[in-house]
């Protein structure tokens, strides 16, 4: 095809990914709450395990409890508060106390209960008022669920939140088609028995993209957010819900996309482009490139979250490597006819 045929077939397949996409962001903005309920998880869970520790540290004092999370009915203590806390119009401030005893309610939820007025400059807390702290409520590490929430700054920052999230997880949606079209877009450069490798292409770097995705997810920013957390454990988090979901989605989709290496090494080792001697010869290089991008792509800039996020970049260049000595193999022409 000449330069203008190459432009109008790159135009055609662009406004193709474009419309896909918007339809994939419809249905993704209406499942948008169960997918911010989702992406949310690990931070909650974080803060909720360094609230449960900060409480544990300074709640309960003169009393055999060593965690929230090992209360039963009837142990009595008094209650430090950690952070401000609001009952209806009264606000409480951190460091007031209060006599508390653990009880279970009418629907059979454990929690606290004040055993003594609680008078602050705004008002009072009368007594047998229940805390705002879930003790039945637990997560799945055994914690009580505490509450904790994101928040938000502006009044449209929700709105524009779930629209953002909706946008990541429709182009996560779409990553199969739009493989698709880049294949389709580069595919009249290849011979036509290299054509036949779009299936495997697609196939595995789709089933790679959710690989690296969840692997972000359920391994990778766990320690980092509770590294973070730690870190800033002389302050009281306010973690605005844009920012974080900007930082779980970059590294989400960044890890989709890293671990896209053994898919496209498989496809240029059978085209006969790369090879494992290729590979090997140009480790160094190599690795200099993936602690960049780790270093990009952690949130700390602490070495051993930047390892974290290296070990598996290396593991998958050494995982190419074999790929590349078992598929590959020079490429060769046409036969003539």
């Amino acid at each position: 095809m000449s330069f203008l045929e190459h432009l109008d077939e790159l135009r055609k397949r662009l406004v193709r990914s474009v419309l896909f996409i918007v339809v994939a962001f419809i249905g993704c903005f209406f499942a948008s709450p169960y997918i911010y309920d989702f992406l949310a998880v690990p931070i909650k869970r974080a803060l909720n395990e360094a609230a449960v520790r900060d409480m544990a540290a300074t709640g309960l004092d003169n009393s055999s409890i060593g965690s929230l999370a090992d209360l039963k009915a009837g142990d009595q203590g008094k209650y430090v508060f950690s952070r401000a806390t609001t009952f209806g119009p009264i606000a409480v401030q951190p460091g007031a106390s209060v006599e508390v005893v653990a009880s279970v309610d009418e629907e059979g939820r454990l929690g606290l209960y004040t055993e003594e007025p609680l008078i602050t400059q705004g008002g009072m807390v009368a007594k047998g008022v229940r805390l705002p702290v879930d003790l039945a409520a637990k997560p799945a590490d055994g914690a009580p669920d505490l509450g904790e929430k994101l928040i938000v700054t502006t009044a449209q920052e929700a709105f524009t939140l779930y629209v953002t999230v909706s946008l990541y997880a429709a182009i996560a949606v779409s990553i199969p088609f739009l493989l698709l079209q880049v294949w389709g877009f580069i595919s009249p450069a290849l011979y036509q028995h290299e054509k036949s490798y779009v299936t495997p292409f697609i196939l595995l770097s789709s089933v790679a993209f959710v690989g690296g995705a969840a692997f972000a997810y359920y391994i990778l920013f766990p320690p980092a957010v509770g590294y973070l957390l730690g870190v800033a454990e002389d302050f009281r988090p306010l973690l605005r819900a844009t920012d974080y979901f900007d930082l779980i989605t970059l590294i989400m989709l960044a890890m989709g996309i890293i671990f896209q290496m053994p898919a496209v090494t498989y496809v240029l080792a059978r085209i006969g482009l790369v090879s494992a001697t290729f590979l090997i010869s140009n480790w160094k290089v190599a690795l200099i490139i993936i602690l960049i991008v780790a270093a990009f792509v952690s949130p700390t800039g602490d070495i051993p979250n930047l390892m974290l996020f290296a070990m598996p970049m290396i593991v998958l260049y050494v995982f190419s490597i074999f790929i590349a000595w078992f598929f590959g193999k020079k490429r060769e022409a046409e036969p003539a006819v």
